[in-house]
This record gives C-alpha cells, sequence and structure tokens, in this order.
C-alpha cells in the first residue's frame, strides 16, 4: 500500500509550519518506496542523492567502526527523515540505513529538489532551513555523548 504523502510530510519535522500548498509541493515531487525488513535504505560510503521520510516501520543506523565493526546508532521511526543532507551537496552517505522491519517510505530525490529550487524557491529555502534546525537539534542531543568521546580520545 502506498503512504499518502501529504500525511507523512506533516509528520516530519523538516517541513514543520509548512502550509497545505508547501507540503503539496514537495508531495508531487516525492516518491513512495518499498523497503522489505533486512534491506538496505541506504549504505555507508556511497553516493547520496535523496531524502528519505519514514511512513511506516522502522529504520537501524549503523556505521563501521575502523576494525571493520558494525555499530548501531539508533533508529529512525514514523515521521523522521533519513539522508537529508544529499539535498544540501553531494557525498557520500555517513551511514547505512536497513529496514528493522517493513518499511514504507517517501523520497525526495536531490535532482528533484534542484528542479524545485529553480520553480519555488521560497518553499525550498524554507526546507532547507528545516534541515539546519533539525541538525542543529541533533547536535544539542548528542552533545553530552561528544563531550564523553572527547574526554576518553587518547591525549586529552
Amino acid at each position: 500500500m502506498a503512504l499518502v504523502p501529504e500525511t507523512t510530510l506533516k509528520a516530519c519535522p523538516l517541513f514543520k509550519g509548512f502550509t497545505d500548498t508547501g507540503i503539496s509541493i514537495f508531495a508531487a515531487a516525492s516518491v513512495s518506496r518499498a523497503f522489505p525488513k533486512g534491506t538496505a535504505l541506504f549504505t555507508e560510503g556511497k553516493p547520496g542523492d535523496s531524502l528519505l521520510i519514514v511512513g511506516e516501520g522502522t529504520v537501524r543506523l549503523s556505521a563501521r567502526s575502523p576494525s571493520g565493526e558494525d555499530v548501531a546508532l539508533g533508529e529512525v521511526t514514523v515521521g523522521e527523515p533519513l539522508g537529508e543532507l544529499a539535498l544540501v551537496q553531494k557525498g557520500e552517505r555517513l551511514c547505512s540505513a536497513t529496514a528493522q522491519t517493513d518499511v514504507m517510505a517517501l523520497e525526495i530525490r536531490s535532482a528533484d529538489f534542484q528542479k524545485l529550487l529553480a520553480a519555488k524557491p521560497q518553499a525550498c529555502i524554507k526546507l532547507l532551513m528545516g534541515i539546519v534546525s533539525h541538525f542543529g537539534a541533533k547536535a544539542r542531543d548528542n552533545r553530552d555523548m561528544l563531550r564523553t568521546l572527547v574526554a576518553r580520545a587518547p591525549g586529552t
């Protein structure tokens, strides 16, 4: 069953404060994607070219340690975005995302975002501000963990 794009976007913090018109602009540019349990949504080190928003299910985030071990970073659930940096800059995925359950997600591809940027700049700037705000919140949420890691680092 496909997701209702407007409902999924409204549940995502990146689209907080968007009008129905703004939501409909991005709903029209999104594609519903299904990922069966155990499937990779994306893989660490591979090029990132889209933003995903979880509409149903749970996604496990992980990264490889220097020794090659798979380290769990957390989970992403309904309404949460994944890979938002891909809309801001081209680059490799910073971690892997794997469907822990069957997952339905909305995808907004970077190429479609670039076309929207020319046609609907205000909506795109509002989304970019949402991405910046979301990253700021993530940085604040992870500040204590980062301090613990720095405190353990050799030579500190």
